[in-house]
C-alpha cells in the first residue's frame, strides 16, 4: 500500500522463511494476473482439487510444468481428465530466481520448473500444511496478487503453534527454504474487497513457484 505512515519492510519471519513486501509494481502484478487468466482456460485449467478422503480443496488450482496431485507430481492431469499439463514458462523461473535473490541476497541458478497458481474466492481457505512431494529442497517462491489474506507460517514438526500470523498483500513476495523449507503454512482467511482497483481482480491468485528435483 503506497503513502502508509509506516511503510512495510522487509522481515524474517524464521531463519530462511522470508516476507518482502510490494516486491511486484502494478505493471507486474497486471502482467502476471493476465497470465493466470491464460492458463485457467481449458485444457487442463483451472479445476477443484479432490482429496484422496473424499473432501474438496476450497481453493481451486491450475499447474505449469508439473501436475500436483494429492500427493505427487504427473505430466498430465493424473486426478482429471488427463490431459498434459501447461508448459512451464522461462520466464517464470527467472523471476523465481531473482525473488530468491532478492529475500536471500545471494543468486539463484535453480532449475525452476513447477507453478501452482490457486485461487482463492471470498469464502475459500488453505489448511496447515507442508509442501513436501518434490524431490528437491531448494526454496519455495510464493507471489500474492488480489485481495489480502493472513498467512499462517508455523513449525516443521506439527500443525500446532508455534505459529505467525502475517498479511500478504498484492504484489508481496515471500520465500522459504533452508531450516525453514518444510514448515507448515496456509491461509486461514481472506480480506475479500481488497484487491487494487486496477487489478481488475476479485479474490486472491497465489503463484507458488518450486524446483520439481523430477526426471523428465
Amino acid at each position: 500500500m503506497n503513502g502508509e505512515l509506516f511503510p512495510r519492510g522487509s522481515m524474517d519471519l524464521a531463519t530462511g522463511a522470508v516476507h518482502v513486501p510490494d516486491w511486484l509494481d502494478l505493471a507486474a502484478q497486471r502482467e502476471l494476473v493476465t497470465a493466470c487468466r491464460a492458463w485457467a482456460r481449458p485444457p487442463a485449467g483451472l479445476r477443484t482439487v479432490r482429496m484422496p478422503h473424499g473432501g474438496e480443496m476450497s481453493v481451486r488450482q491450475v499447474c505449469l510444468g508439473w501436475h500436483w496431485f494429492p500427493y505427487g507430481y504427473a505430466r498430465t492431469v493424473a486426478d482429471g481428465g488427463g490431459e498434459p499439463v501447461k508448459p512451464f514458462p522461462p520466464w517464470l523461473g527467472d523471476l523465481a530466481r531473482k525473488a530468491v535473490a532478492e529475500a536471500y541476497g545471494r543468486a539463484s541458478t535453480e532449475p525452476y520448473d513447477i507453478a501452482l497458481v490457486n485461487f482463492y474466492d471470498a469464502g475459500a481457505s488453505m489448511g496447515l500444511h507442508r509442501d513436501s512431494d518434490e524431490w528437491s529442497d531448494a526454496p519455495v517462491v510464493s507471489l500474492s496478487l488480489g485481495d489480502t489474506c493472513v498467512f499462517r507460517f508455523g513449525n516443521t514438526e506439527t500443525r500446532t503453534r508455534p505459529w505467525t500470523d502475517v498479511e500478504l498483500r498484492s504484489g508481496d513476495l515471500f520465500v522459504f527454504g533452508g531450516p525453514s523449507r518444510l514448515a507448515y503454512h496456509g491461509v486461514p482467511r481472506t480480506r475479500p474487497g481488497t484487491a487494487p482497483p486496477e487489478l481488475g481482480l476479485t479474490g486472491r491468485l497465489n503463484i507458488t513457484l518450486r524446483v520439481s528435483g523430477l526426471d523428465g
